[in-house]
């Protein structure tokens, strides 16, 4: 039995199996043993208030009794098929409903190939090649998405720089690179490139940036007006920022959008919808060979994380969660701007109520730029110190959700408090 091993012995094991000692994701010195509800313990015991939510799924918490209730019956009747299941047909219905971009949709099992399949699509239309991103702007973990992601040299405007080894360097000569929320730019840029643009993929707000107002405006008018297909990546936003999506809260409908995290209910699930006569680009009969997008996946529309995602959206149609939602995040935005404020730091709470962390920097933030002039040190300490108080919270975001009490309010509020003091020191 390992019930008795502690954490740090968990993290020396880890350190001779796993390169850097993780999975690549959080921070590999946390081991989590167990969630339920809006609590995650590690496995020296220690429970925390989960801001870090899965990185992003679980609005609805760990292990909510109607979402375990609806995988334990699927379970019992099977775990995959690499065949049509009627629960991910229903998850599609309600999807291409609820998406203003969506006729139809293909599964996957990540975001990140969600949005590499959304990029090769919008070339299998267009016939062109190059695409368009915003620096800063995360898509995943295809030799394009990693183009320009996070910097550390500034190179000018449209050069792409390469953020991983391993990717040719042709790959860079088909990308092109603006700043977020620059819409003057954005339409210089499309006018020089626009018969070779495929693509413009974007999230609508941008890891945590906000668009400018007219500016997913301005993004959709262009694009419309060369024949450029305009991808949302939704992965994070999808369901989170409204029941519809960005699409809903921002009034712009692009051509394609990718989905995951909310819409698999913990589980691993992606999507890829839009337009249908882009993604009639996935059927061979209609669009004939050479236009035929190849794509298959072992676990694409698993029946199991299909039912999780169906019962999720059920219980966020419900009356009251996401104002719920909101409210608890606006109430966490509200206690860090008191407490940072009081404390005479300099800040910017940037992002949304369903999605926002604090940037350490006297200046307003509107792209990729603006973040680099927060001071990572004092990030890293706060961070850190709110994890020491009981908070699980990544280095770049946090996540409210909808079941946080009014008692983990104020334990919350009291942790920003403590770190605030910390860091004022």
């Amino acid at each position: 039995m390992d019930a008795h091993i502690s954490q740090e012995d968990w993290v020396g094991r880890a350190h001779k199996v796993l390169p850097a000692g993780g999975f690549g994701n959080f921070d590999p010195n946390y081991v989590i043993r167990e969630g339920q509800g809006i609590y995650v313990w590690d496995e020296n015991g220690k429970k925390y208030i989960d801001f870090l939510i899965g990185s992003g799924p679980m609005v609805l918490g760990h292990g909510h009794p109607e979402v375990l209730e609806v995988v334990q019956e699927q379970v019992a009747k099977g775990m995959t098929f690499f065949a049509n299941n009627a629960r991910g047909i229903e998850l599609a219905e309600e999807i291409c409903d609820t998406m203003a971009c969506a006729d139809q949709l293909r599964y996957v099992s990540t975001g990140g190939e969600a949005d590499m399949y959304a990029i090769r699509l919008a070339r299998a239309y267009t016939g062109r090649d190059k695409i368009l991103k915003f620096e800063g702007g995360y898509h995943g973990m295809s030799a394009e998405s990693l183009m320009s992601l996070a910097p550390d040299i500034l190179q000018n405007f449209p050069l792409a720089v390469p953020d991983s080894a391993g990717i040719p360097e042709a790959v860079r000569d088909n990308m092109l690179i603006a700043p977020f929320n620059d819409a003057d730019f954005m339409r210089q840029l499309i006018a020089e490139y626009a018969d070779q643009i495929a693509a413009v993929i974007v999230e609508p707000l941008q890891r945590l940036i906000p668009p400018a107002p007219g500016f997913l405006e301005a993004l959709r008018e262009e694009t419309e007006k060369h024949g450029i297909v305009l991808i949302f990546d939704e992965v994070v936003t999808g369901f989170r920022l409204a029941y519809g999506g960005a699409q809903e809260k921002y009034g712009v409908t692009p051509d394609l959008c990718t989905l995951g995290k909310v819409i698999g209910g913990g589980f691993p699930l992606a999507a890829i919808a839009g337009k249908e006569p882009i993604m009639a680009h996935f059927d061979k009969v209609k669009v004939g060979k050479e236009g035929f997008t190849f794509q298959v996946g072992t676990l694409s529309g698993n029946p199991v994380a299909a039912a999780a995602g169906l019962k999720t959206l059920e219980i966020l149609r419900r009356p009251g969660q996401y104002e719920t939602f909101r409210s608890n995040g606006q109430f966490i935005i509200d206690s860090l701007k008191r407490h940072l404020s009081g404390a005479g730091i300099d800040h910017q709470v940037v992002g949304d109520p369903t999605l926002f962390d604090v940037v350490f920097s006297p200046q307003a933030v509107t792209d990729y730029r603006g973040t680099m002039r927060g001071n990572t040190d004092i990030a890293k300490s706060f961070n850190q110190k709110l994890r020491d108080e009981g908070l699980f919270k990544s280095d770049g975001k946090w996540y409210p959700s909808i079941p946080l009490s009014e008692e983990d309010l104020q334990m919350t509020d009291a942790a920003i408090a403590t770190a605030a003091a910390h860091i004022a020191r």
